[in-house]
């Protein structure tokens, strides 16, 4: 009886701790580690990793020559960037640096890493390039395996403008195509998540590669249900901005089999009050924060 009683309780046990592993609270950086290094930069890919993300949040645009970039507009936006003659660009002019205009081969040569970022005054500062999708894996696969790391989820946003159609970017489809012949060339369509606030892109995934995580990025206050209708699938993950996330959200996520998790998330504070609601994890400028939790 006692031997049949232990039996149970290990069973127990491994049960909640199954559970528990299945439930892992993903901690995602934002663009690599935004509130520490360079934006959408290798280095800050890496370290990312080293401060134990689960996920690596990272942003896409398309070249014009049909490469997928790292960047977070699909322009050289004022507030990082340096012209390749090291001449800062303005906010008035960084939309005539048009990433879709340009070769990768000049987009190279253009510094986002010098500049003095003024929201992220901490950031480490040294020169870097935006880097393409697939170097970047490439780079992430191999530090992971040399380090023993846990290989990381990739989370791609699709970087879209209103209007910016053939413009600034290629259509939805495209863009997807686009991402996906990386993804699938460097077999990781098991670790990849598409996220956008354009629902174009999402949709296209869903009937093209249903197999794919998806996430809904949301930045503006509309019933959760209106959102998810005008989808018209269930996402894998919803992911609102921050201040719009309150217990009742969360549950109506999770009722519908949805994770959500909030941006940008940076504080311990903001951590332990998101935990304490539900969420399934969070996306952060600052993944160190983790390791002050209590």
């Amino acid at each position: 009886m006692h031997k049949k009683l232990l039996l149970f309780s290990t069973l127990i046990l491994l049960f909640f701790h199954a559970s528990a592993q299945k439930k892992k609270f993903d901690v995602q950086g934002k663009a690599g580690a935004r509130g520490i290094m360079p934006e959408n930069t290798i280095e800050g890919m890496l370290k990312a990793i080293d401060l134990g993300v689960t996920t690596l949040e990272m942003d896409a645009v398309i070249s014009k020559d049909k490469q997928v970039v790292l960047s977070q507009e699909p322009y050289f936006n004022n507030e990082i960037s340096l012209q390749p003659n090291g001449k800062p660009i303005t906010l008035k002019d960084q939309k005539n640096y048009n990433i879709y205009k340009m070769d990768y081969e000049e987009i190279k040569k253009f510094d986002v890493g010098s500049k003095v970022h003024n929201r992220f005054p901490g950031q480490m500062k040294f020169k870097a390039y935006k880097p393409l999708l697939s170097e970047t894996i490439d780079a992430v696969e191999a530090y992971v395996k040399a380090h023993k790391f846990a290989k990381p989820v990739y989370s791609i946003e699709t970087k879209t403008i209103k209007k910016g159609d053939n413009e600034f970017h290629p259509e939805p489809a495209e863009f997807v195509e686009l991402i996906m012949e990386v993804i699938n060339a460097k077999k990781l369509a098991k670790r990849v998540i598409i996220e956008s606030f354009d629902m174009r892109t999402l949709q296209y995934l869903h009937e093209k590669y249903p197999k794919i995580q998806t996430s809904l990025l949301i930045d503006e206050k509309e019933p959760f249900e209106d959102y998810i209708e005008k989808l018209g699938f269930k996402p894998t993950i919803y992911s609102p901005y921050s201040v719009l996330v309150g217990k009742g959200l969360v549950d109506r996520c999770h009722d519908m089999g949805i994770k959500i998790i909030p941006w940008t998330v940076n504080t311990v504070k903001e951590v332990n009050y998101f935990m304490s609601l539900g969420v399934d994890g969070i996306i952060t400028d600052f993944p160190n924060i983790m390791g002050q939790l209590k």
